[in-house]
């Protein structure tokens, strides 16, 4: 592991969401490494139920990039609406609403062509993911993308895929019992990586109570902030009992 670049601290603080990518294809050695990272993540019991398909650009990969660009493309489509991205009187086209906008779209319309994509999957015991189950397979998306990040590459984590799940399941092969949980995509950055920008640690850390501020969570000299996106829309709850 000694081909690892980025200390430590520094990778957990300026890995950020990379969606724009260099053509350069990630060698077979790295790959291994970054995957190997991501198996070293914490599993509950040490069940290890997480599986990676990675789809490196070859002819059988293809069908299952192809449902993910269509996919991710709707849901970009209704969450650029339905969070505002773009504002009806055009104002204001360099904010940085307008400009993460403008990368989501091209992330979206050249999704089949990133170097890499990695299918998170599951294989657990009931074929169904609960809230539970994440705490065993999340972790080990966040360790590939910090694998990724040391060895220069640059990567984000999605779950528009479930837009078309079903179709993703059988178009990579993928048995009925096994969840897809996430989709992390990676290549060589086209740009760079953070530092990343969050609100104040004051305003999200509280000592002993809720809302307690807590003196000594001041966030390092330097820090640059930024606000908050906005709230994820409320969406109807199915309902709890029989017919009506």
């Amino acid at each position: 592991m000694n081909a690892l670049k980025v200390e430590m601290f520094e990778g957990l603080c300026t890995t950020r969401a990379i969606r724009r990518y260099l053509p350069d294809p990630i060698p077979a050695e790295h790959l291994a490494k970054i995957l190997f990272a991501a198996t070293r993540a914490p599993s509950g019991a040490n069940r290890q139920p997480v599986r990676f398909v990675v789809l490196r650009g070859g002819d059988a990969g293809r069908p299952a990039r192809e449902v993910l660009g269509r996919a991710f493309r709707v849901a970009w489509a209704a969450k650029r609406n339905s969070d505002s991205f773009y504002r009806s009187d055009g104002s204001d086209p360099d904010s940085p609403r307008t400009r993460q906008a403008r990368t989501i779209q091209h992330y979206v319309d050249h999704l089949e062509d990133v170097p890499v994509i990695v299918l998170l999957c599951a294989r657990l015991r009931d074929g169904t993911m609960s809230f539970l189950d994440g705490a065993s397979v999340y972790p080990a998306g966040q360790n590939l993308l910090l694998a990724a990040r040391a060895l220069g590459y640059g990567g984000v984590f999605s779950v528009w895929h479930l837009l078309a799940v079903d179709e993703l399941k059988a178009a990579a092969g993928i048995p009925d019992d096994v969840t897809v949980a996430g989709v992390v995509t990676l290549g060589k950055p086209a740009g760079r990586h953070g530092p990343v920008r969050r609100v104040a640690l004051a305003d999200v850390v509280y000592d002993e109570t809720w809302e307690q501020p807590a003196e000594w969570a001041a966030d390092p000299p330097g820090t640059r902030l930024t606000r908050p996106g906005p709230a994820a829309p409320v969406r109807p709850r199915p309902p709890s009992g029989g017919a009506e």
